[in-house]
């Protein structure tokens, strides 16, 4: 629905939109919408917007494979809002067929730490042996023991497809993630069709995107992928972290289930 939209936004190639990018400090701010709302907030974008484009397209499909432990303590120690904490994935561009071991964590003091290094695609539904030992340190540095990452095993895989912008001030970014889905690792999980993810990555003023959004009516919610996921598809879990959402577009009834089995 979005396509069309972004065709009025020069492109812009990856290399300069990292070159950019890099150099903003950043706060993040998520919004859920329905797509209508999305194709309102293209059209009143600035037109000097630019639109990332990779051969000629400016929507990719992402695939990221989430790991935990059996006891779930990645998702335990986000919904508790614990000040130490880590999430690992795997993401995969499909349409580049590359793929990235991504490993975020939160320290005492609330710095958080993001390492990325380049993962094989046909295993990036599982961790090699040499992944372990670089998550193992990584757990080191949040008070993890190190040899909990010999119990990380795949929990969750969401897949979306992704357009992202630079705004005409050069100070701001926006991802905009549509056809989003959840899926377990044993097959089932649930669709979140008409939906959008817009996110706003900016310095500490409010981007265009988040004030256009505001005129809408719409203001930030608190949304991660892999944590609300799993407490959409497992209500005996902690989620009063995620429960305004929860109670929305995510909530029993409102989603379609689905029964597609994990790539």
């Amino acid at each position: 629905m979005i396509a069309e939209p972004l065709t009025r936004f020069a492109p812009i190639a990856l290399a300069e939109l990292v070159e950019t990018a890099e150099l903003l400090t950043r706060i993040d701010r998520k919004y859920l919408v329905d797509d209508e709302t999305a194709v309102t907030l293209l059209a009143a974008l600035d037109p000097y917007t630019r639109a990332l484009e990779i051969d000629g397209v400016r929507q990719s499909t992402y695939e990221s494979v989430y790991f935990d432990t059996p006891d779930l303590l990645s998702y335990h120690m986000a919904a508790q809002a614990r000040r130490r904490r880590f999430k690992l994935r795997t993401r995969g561009y499909v349409d580049s067929d590359l793929a990235y071991l991504e490993i975020k964590t939160k320290g005492a003091r609330g710095e958080t730490v993001k390492e990325r290094t380049e993962y094989d695609t046909l295993v990036r539904d599982r961790l090699t042996d040499e992944a372990r030992r670089e998550v193992a340190d990584a757990l080191e540095t949040v008070g993890v023991p190190a040899e909990r990452a010999t119990e990380l095993e795949s929990t969750l895989v969401t897949r979306y497809r992704r357009a992202t912008l630079l705004m005409a001030d050069q100070g701001s970014r926006t991802t905009i993630d549509t056809e989003l889905e959840w899926v377990e690792p044993e097959g089932g999980g649930f669709e979140l069709p008409g939906m959008t993810i817009v996110e706003t990555k900016s310095m500490s003023h409010a981007s265009e995107v988040d004030r256009i959004l505001w005129r809408l009516g719409v203001r930030p919610v608190s949304l991660s992928k892999y944590a609300t996921g799993m407490a959409a598809l497992h209500p005996e879990l902690p989620r009063n972290k995620w429960s305004r959402i929860l109670r929305g577009p995510f909530a029993v009834g409102s989603r379609e289930e689905t029964s597609c089995a994990a790539a």
